[in-house]
């Protein structure tokens, strides 16, 4: 009886445990990345508080210019945070990089425009942004392994489908904010001062964030390996000596999950608006409705990736993108508003068959020892290559081609390097030690 209830009590620990790191794992990356995302829903107020001197397209590609080479530094920020996540704990990294995404974030609702101060103004906004590229480097990865770590092996594409979850829903505040915001203010109130508001809500998220990080341990794979064995003096160098095929099929496998993120779920509203004469607040609230779909099914597909394998999922979705892209973006042109609302809702449950897949699938790749280094640099390779440059390339596609569906094609070829990759990574599973497979 007593070996019953010590089991009993050692299990509703575990599950408390769970609990309270899925909760971590998911106010902290939601703050992160609701931080980084409303830049992109306010790009085009930020394009005349800080490039009026420029066209409205001039001043839209300068706003996105901006967006992209903030992704520039993130594969630095990769390598530094898996650094510090493989050798010092993944706790210890989350919690820091919160703190300074939080920071940054706050500091841009302080940044005078262009008119105050001229050009010194996007130099202050661009530095900021690549504080803010910086942090969020170690955000996605850590917060992945840190959960996939923690899970019971037979549902860690579950638990890992947490941040994709998270970060959209940060996404899903900043529309409703901003959403809300257009509503309710003027054209030239939002230049004015309504669109710092979203940034000041910085500093009290991350301040909460942080609190909830540091209350947990690090991940029990973490502390059994450093019992093991000391952690790897250079992680990078040792995971680039050890695990190159894995870096490419992680880098290749990123490339949907990156263009179809920064495209669908930030660039989306500015696509609707500008492109297709959407009102403002018509179009932020398409895509939420976007945004929402993409939450309700992100589980779903996570779980379902514990069942039927993550190499076939990432396939499959990357198939359905490069088939369905171009005909969803035609219809958009020509549908109503209740027409336009369900192919954005289309589109983003399809995504969410890539991303709530490809956490767990990413954290499969690579050795405990080097889990962070590997995820973090690949992905944030392909995100600083692709991903924040979406909405620029977009624009730009439209703007050679004279094309409204140019970002499509864009979208159909990233699905298409998504489905050539999983051969290679099938592979790599096959040639994994069994400790080292997806449980």
């Amino acid at each position: 009886m007593t070996g019953t209830s010590s089991s009993a009590s050692a299990e509703n620990q575990r599950s408390a445990t769970l609990r309270r790191v899925v909760a971590a794992s998911f106010i902290g990356n939601f703050v992160e990345w609701f931080d980084y995302a409303v830049y992109g829903y306010l790009a085009a107020t930020i394009s005349v508080v800080f490039f009026p001197q420029s066209s409205p397209t001039a001043g839209l590609l300068a706003t996105f210019g901006i967006f992209a080479l903030s992704f520039v530094i993130r594969p630095v920020g990769g390598i530094v945070w898996g650094h510090f996540g493989d050798r010092i704990g993944r706790r210890t990294a989350l919690s820091l990089s919160i703190l300074i995404m939080s920071a940054a974030t706050f500091v841009i609702a302080l940044l005078p425009g262009y008119e105050q101060i001229g050009l010194m103004a996007p130099v202050l906004l661009l530095a900021v942004r690549m504080v803010q590229g910086f942090s969020a480097a170690g955000e996605y990865a850590g917060a992945a392994a840190f959960l996939y770590e923690y899970a019971p092996r037979h549902r860690r594409g579950v638990y890992a489908g947490v941040v994709p979850a998270s970060t959209a829903t940060g996404l899903l505040l900043g529309s409703l904010l901003v959403t809300a915001l257009t509503a309710v203010l003027s054209t030239d109130q939002m230049a004015s001062w309504g669109w710092r508001l979203p940034f000041l809500l910085a500093a009290p998220l991350g301040l909460i964030g942080r609190y909830i990080r540091v209350k947990l341990e690090d991940t029990p794979e973490f502390r059994a390996l450093g019992q093991a064995e000391p952690p790897a003096h250079a992680p990078m160098t040792e995971t680039l000596r050890d695990n190159r095929r894995a870096i490419v099929v992680a880098f290749g496998a990123t490339c949907l999950n990156a263009v179809g993120f920064y495209t669908l779920l930030t660039y989306m509203p500015t696509y609707l608006s500008t492109e297709l004469g959407v009102e403002a607040t018509t179009s932020f609230l398409s895509t939420t409705v976007a945004l929402c779909g993409y939450i309700a099914s992100v589980f779903a597909m996570s779980r379902l990736s514990d069942r039927v394998g993550r190499p076939a999922m990432l396939a499959a979705a990357g198939a359905l993108f490069a088939v369905f892209s171009v005909p969803a973006f035609l219809l958009l042109g020509v549908t109503g508003v209740v027409g336009m609302a369900l192919i954005q809702l289309g589109l983003g449950v399809l995504l969410s068959m890539n991303d709530g897949t490809l956490p767990s699938y990413l954290c499969d790749l690579f050795p405990t020892r080097v889990r962070y280094s590997g995820f973090a640099f690949s992905f944030n390779t392909a995100n600083a290559l692709f991903g924040g440059t979406a909405p620029f390339m977009a624009t730009f596609l439209i703007h050679i081609s004279g094309s409204s569906i140019a970002p499509a094609w864009y979208l159909a070829a990233a699905g298409a390097v998504g489905v050539v990759c999983m051969p290679a990574a099938h592979r790599i599973f096959h040639s994994l030690l069994p400790q080292e497979r997806r449980g």
